[in-house]
């Protein structure tokens, strides 16, 4: 009985005026805070886009090439670092938005509530910097290694065949990459939220797993680039985090769901 008389919701009534008031203040948090970070990134943003190409310097200089990517138009290079910075914008904000969002909503929660969402919160950016980071440090170089494959030297009629990247094709293949990557890796935060509220359960997972392994794959198909490296190198984390998303699932399911649940 103690424990329900605690479990009680910290928030005091209030207008909507000061509802829309307190929403503008965080709004304006994170506006603030996504504006400092894109001038910080656009200052740096060479030297951002330059990590971000190092996976594909790093297999032609393993060729025995010279690193070089190209653009074609005049403003081509600046679209290309204001697209970096927002990039690395998005990347820096990201907590204090989240914690914005958070001190926002907690109020109307009740304390177990906030003890349970708090786990998310923590997981969600570790999950996302997980998936970039298997894009980043392991798929980018087979996969850039696998397509420099197609590179011919001078034939006999002397016709040679040569990638000449563009810096704003690279970075938005890049993009695609990281953020297919890392929204992939939220599927246990996802899957685990579901069956806290009840919308699953760990048994209707082991149930559609099946399915779930070929959705991975599907799923590969369709946010990476039709190419096999690629494409198993998401679907295959994306298998094992669905097995791991059934044991979180148990570990946090309601009892009488679980138990009540058909097979």
């Amino acid at each position: 009985m103690s424990d329900v008389k605690d479990d009680t919701i910290n928030d005091e009534p209030m207008p909507l005026l000061d509802h829309l008031i307190e929403l503008r203040r965080r709004l304006l948090w994170s506006v603030v805070t996504f504006g400092l970070c894109f001038l910080l990134c656009y200052h740096y943003a060479q030297d951002l886009y330059l990590f971000l190409a190092k996976p594909l310097g790093d297999i032609m200089r393993q060729k025995g090439e010279q690193p070089h990517l190209i653009y074609t138009a005049l403003y081509e290079a600046f679209f290309t670092y204001i697209k970096v910075a927002f990039f690395g914008a998005t990347f820096m904000s990201f907590p204090m938005i989240a914690i914005q969002a958070w001190i926002f909503i907690a109020p109307g929660l009740y304390r177990s509530e906030k003890r349970a969402f708090a786990p998310f919160l923590v997981a969600t950016p570790l999950l996302f910097l997980l998936g970039a980071a298997l894009a980043y440090y392991f798929v980018f170089p087979f996969a850039w290694s696998f397509f420099l494959s197609f590179q011919t030297g001078n034939g006999g009629d002397g016709l040679q065949i040569e990638l000449q990247a563009k810096v704003s094709e690279y970075l938005a293949l890049v993009m695609r990459l990281i953020l297919a990557f890392g929204i992939s890796f939220e599927l246990p935060v996802v899957l685990t939220l579901l069956a806290r509220v009840g919308i699953v359960t760990s048994r209707q997972l082991r149930k559609f797993r099946r399915y779930a392994v070929v959705g991975a794959f599907v799923a590969a198909a369709i946010l990476t680039p039709p190419d096999i490296i690629t494409q198993t190198g998401l679907a295959i984390p994306l298998i094992v985090l669905y097995e791991i998303s059934i044991i979180s699932a148990r570990m946090v399911e309601p009892k009488h769901l679980a138990e009540n649940t058909p097979d």
